[in-house]
């Protein structure tokens, strides 16, 4: 009798598991994506690392428990046949939770123009974990998807451990991870063998995807994480007086500054200014360029004016305040890149500069 209450309720949850799976999967996507959100516009990085590990440790954990569970491998494997029911539920809400993160902070460090293809990869990838959640079960794509997110959270995460910005730091956590799933790959194949026959198609897709990675990173398409551009924006002019700014900016509203761009009005000879506010690790020197260009409309291409080096300090909560000034305008279009040494773009701000001869309506902003 005791056997078949305890079938009855097994069979019973695996019902209600298998009516609301299609709700259960967005619904534990949308709460990951909204905690990462709030984390990370936040910037408490302790919290964000803390909640990103914890979801890595816990999808790798599910990963070997579902593997050696299919294998036979557990003792009493009865008495995991519940967590094996929902382990595909916990796997796909730590990978939207990751993926997420992963999305939220490279779209925070880098201009979208420069670093679509990355952010595009993780959008189709974060839709595949829901649309195509049964397909994720498998162990080359569930493999793939979970290096991915490794290499891309040890990236994030040793910058803050070295306190560098060094272009080492990526080298270095492409081969930890590497050498972490080679060992791993390894390990768990040696004990399930179903996972034995895929072992080279496996290493084949890590490697590969480890190849894109770096390739991405050192041709300037990957953002440079950790910075992360808080703020940017022109302005008519720019006071510093005890860690405030105090600035002079046009009256537009939403549409005209966002959707269509900024317009500077500026009279002849007359200053613009660029205000930036980057959010860097804390115990981190490093260098940024504002790197300012105007549209050449007989080049048809960008043509640099000016590249402003400044030195970054980290550890603010609020971003590290900058600002540079430019004169002799043409009229047309501008934009201006915050840019790190080794020209990988934090963000752009783009503007339209219309020459008066009359001074504009001004108003006040302090940052």
């Amino acid at each position: 009798m005791v056997k078949k209450f305890i079938i009855s309720n097994y069979q019973r949850a695996k019902g209600l598991y298998t009516k609301y799976e299609r709700l259960l999967m967005p619904a534990t996507l949308v709460v990951g994506f909204l905690v990462d959100y709030f984390t990370f516009a936040n910037i408490q990085i302790t919290i964000t690392f803390a909640l990103l590990f914890f979801y890595w440790f816990l999808a790798g954990a599910v990963i070997i428990f579902t593997h050696l569970y299919d294998a036979q491998k557990l003792p009493g494997l009865a008495q995991f046949k519940y967590l094996r029911l929902f382990a595909p539920l916990a796997i796909q809400f730590a990978f939207g939770a990751l993926l997420s993160a992963s999305l939220i902070f490279y779209w925070f460090s880098g201009a979208f123009s420069v670093s679509w293809p990355l952010v595009a990869a993780i959008v189709v990838l974060m839709v595949f974990n829901d649309a195509f959640r049964h397909y994720f079960v498998k162990p080359l794509v569930q493999t793939s998807v979970y290096f991915f997110i490794t290499l891309s959270l040890f990236s994030l995460a040793l910058p803050f451990l070295f306190n560098s910005l060094s272009a080492w730091t990526f080298v270095v956590a492409t081969v930890a991870s590497l050498a972490l799933f080679s060992l791993d790959i390894f390990i768990i194949s040696s004990v399930a063998t179903h996972l034995k026959a895929q072992r080279r198609n496996i290493f084949a897709a890590i490697f590969s995807i480890a190849l894109v990675m770096n390739v991405l990173y050192f041709t300037d398409i990957m953002p440079p994480i950790p910075l992360a551009l808080r703020e940017a924006g022109m302005y008519h002019s720019i006071k510093a007086s005890n860690g405030w700014y105090a600035m002079q900016a046009e009256r537009e509203n939403f549409l005209q500054s966002v959707i269509f761009g900024q317009t500077l009005h500026l009279e002849p000879q007359k200053r613009a200014y660029l205000y930036t506010a980057i959010f860097a690790p804390a115990n981190v020197q490093t260098t940024i360029v504002h790197h300012w260009q105007y549209y050449d409309l007989e080049k048809k291409d960008w043509v640099t004016k000016d590249k402003l080096p400044f030195v970054l300090l980290g550890g603010r909560k609020a971003g590290y305040k900058a600002y540079s000034w430019e004169s002799d305008f043409e009229e047309g279009r501008w934009r201006v890149s915050v840019e790190n040494q080794r020209g990988q773009v934090l963000g752009r701000v783009r503007f339209t500069v219309k020459i008066v001869n009359e001074p504009v309506p001004l108003q006040a902003v302090v940052r």
